[in-house]
């Protein structure tokens, strides 16, 4: 299991959480980040500030619920695996961007961020079983139903079963 799977499962784990859908501002909260919503620029999602023992995820609210949901997961895995990268301002302060770069996932920190939140909106063992207690027709039908009860978007439900090994053709 990767190391962003077991932080993730780790996470859920210590705050008792085991039915979806996983709220990650909440997680935020219990580890003592801010999470704020604002107006970002360009293509930014999010980003991780942190300085000392300030920690604030900052989340482009003009995004989707269910972006700004993964991208608070995102964040939260840069969070718990990464130190981050140094910007200086009137102090130095670590950052982490989420935006379009992150997204296409090239970069290693962004990739381990990437599955941590997937990891943490849809855990494994809660989509497998999930899956054994849904009735579905058509694979299109248990990835919108899954996607609904965890709160995430159709595509990234896909994904996520397609790596869990649950389906086999993307939809």
């Amino acid at each position: 299991m990767a190391r962003a799977d077991v932080a993730a499962r780790d996470l859920l784990a210590r705050y008792g959480i085991d039915e979806p859908p996983i709220v990650p501002e909440h997680l935020a909260e219990k580890l003592g980040v801010v999470v704020v919503r604002q107006e970002m620029k360009g293509d930014v999602s999010g980003m991780l500030l942190r300085r000392e023992e300030q920690r604030v995820i900052g989340v482009n609210e003009s995004h989707g619920s269910q972006r700004q949901r993964f991208t608070v997961a995102h964040e939260l895995g840069h969070l718990l695996l990464h130190r981050g990268r140094p910007l200086i301002l009137d102090t130095q302060i670590r950052v982490n961007l989420r935006d379009t770069v992150s997204s296409m996932a090239t970069d290693r920190e962004e990739i381990e961020a990437n599955r941590f939140a997937a990891a943490l909106l849809a855990p494994e063992s809660m989509v497998r079983r999930e899956v054994r207690k849904v009735q579905f027709e058509t694979v299109d039908d248990l990835v919108a139903q899954l996607a609904n009860r965890f709160d995430v978007s159709r595509t990234a439900m896909n994904y996520r079963l397609l790596n869990l090994g649950v389906i086999s053709d993307p939809i």
